[in-house]
């Protein structure tokens, strides 16, 4: 077997789900693009004002479409929980971006929609490799996770019935267990045990 052949088949899956991803990402910085230069040029709106209400109907659509698109396959948390997770990792990768076009247009004094536009590539870039990786760690679950709670958000206890993920397959969710919920014996010896 080759080495290639041997890459491809580790990492095909990530490669799939990176590509579905920046699909998503290309269309959402479209939209991100043309809404916040028609705010910002046409309308005469701030920069940041702009990129703001353009990354809110941007992250929608990123939403939907990597829920039901590029992520389909990982577990289902709630809808709440993931689009508040999502949008509040959203909202760290707006704060990137708004960092580099604040940057660029309030302390180098570049202003115009070249500068605007620059800035809004490199700090979309940026941002975005923030997101792959939190959307993946905590938004959108592989489905080996614990059961998560709707209400809180939070890992289910183990043992605990009823509700939980939805999971993406019709696999039964695992129970992870936690150290503390052994008897006090194990932590002073084996923890093989555990």
């Amino acid at each position: 077997m080759s080495l290639v052949a041997s890459l491809h088949r580790r990492f095909a899956h990530l490669v799939r789900e990176l590509a579905k991803f920046g699909s998503v990402g290309a269309i959402a910085f479209v939209i991100t693009v043309v809404i916040g230069n028609g705010l910002h040029t046409g309308l005469g709106v701030g920069p940041l004002t702009s990129n703001g209400v353009a990354t809110v109907v941007a992250t929608t659509f990123s939403y939907l479409a990597n829920r039901y698109w590029t992520f389909r396959h990982r577990d289902r948390t709630g809808l709440g929980r993931e689009y508040v997770l999502f949008f509040a990792l959203n909202g760290v990768g707006l704060v990137i971006t708004e960092l580099f076009i604040g940057f660029s247009h309030y302390v180098l004094g570049l202003d115009g929609a070249v500068f605007y536009n620059i800035a809004l590539i490199i700090g979309t870039g940026v941002a975005t490799l923030f997101r792959f990786w939190s959307y993946k760690k905590w938004v959108f679950l592989p489905s080996t996770a614990p059961s998560v709670a709707p209400a809180s958000g939070l890992p289910e206890a183990p043992g605990a019935e009823g509700a939980g993920i939805h999971r993406a397959g019709d696999r039964p969710a695992p129970r992870l267990g936690h150290p503390l919920d052994a008897p006090a014996e194990n932590y002073t010896g084996n923890y093989a045990e555990i």
